[in-house]
């Protein structure tokens, strides 16, 4: 982490942590690279009980040089810049988090709840570095999250795979239709669904979208020529038309579907 970056976490956590009901704060892996790439943002994780502070109070906590600072519908985003650095501050409600962690862990039955939103949540939680924690609390459900069944896995990525099946059918629509714009969104679909079933057979929670790329290539489980395939379903060449990426998309997508 670079000083500037650092010295930002430091003052922010100290404000932060002076709030009773902050639980823990953890880093976001988006504060690594250097500020000065794309994709530097210093990205908090506040795990909180009961309530925290409103937007107004916040934003004077947070100190006198934030700039455009807005928060979510919901109140619990908070964005800005601070020191030049863009700034994003998310509050969790633990015991919202916990719920979730009972669900993967002790009811499948229940997994219908989680389904939608992937497993990014709990590769956030597993993943961040701990900045802060007035108890072993985030310790505690890491450990839960190491060991979770093989029911677990089976019903994200049957879920997941059912999606890219169903992307994988309106591409060859739009194909057939000519349509540029729903190919485009269907191929994304597509892609990112096929991505996510691959991190569930190898038993790994979903990265940021933005690290999906370099993440994926690297699981150990893969069908054999996953790798060139992915890079010709990628490539933006114009050796690469609709029907030749609608072919690959096919040959991934079975190639997936036959791994155990």
């Amino acid at each position: 982490m670079k000083r500037k970056t650092k010295l930002l976490c430091d003052h922010l956590v100290k404000a932060l942590s002076s709030w009773p009901t902050v639980e823990c704060i953890c880093l976001n892996e988006a504060a690594q690279p250097d500020v000065l790439d794309p994709y530097f943002a210093l990205i908090l994780d506040v795990y909180y009980r009961d309530q925290v502070p409103p937007p107004a109070e916040r934003q004077g906590l947070y100190g006198s040089q934030v700039a455009a600072f807005e928060t979510s519908a919901q109140q619990n985003k908070d964005r800005f810049i601070l020191n030049s650095l863009p700034v994003r501050i998310e509050f969790k409600n633990k015991n919202k988090i916990e719920e979730l962690v009972d669900i993967a862990t002790a009811h499948p039955e229940n997994l219908w709840l989680i389904k939608d939103s992937g497993t990014y949540g709990f590769y956030r939680l597993t993943h961040g570095e701990v900045l802060f924690e007035r108890t072993p609390w985030i310790e505690s459900l890491r450990s839960r999250l190491t060991s979770l069944s093989e029911p677990f896995w089976r019903e994200m990525r049957e879920s997941y795979q059912s999606k890219m099946e169903h992307f994988l059918s309106d591409l060859g629509a739009a194909l057939l239709q000519n349509d540029d714009f729903y190919y485009l969104i269907s191929a994304a679909g597509f892609i990112r669904s096929a991505c996510a079933v691959l991190f569930c057979i190898n038993h790994r929670f979903e990265p940021s979208h933005k690290y999906y790329y370099e993440e994926v290539v690297k699981l150990p489980v893969l069908p054999a020529e996953f790798a060139g395939r992915f890079e010709s379903f990628l490539r933006n060449e114009p050796s690469i038309t609709p029907e030749r990426r609608y072919s690959v998309a096919q040959l991934i997508a079975r190639s997936i579907i036959a791994l155990p």
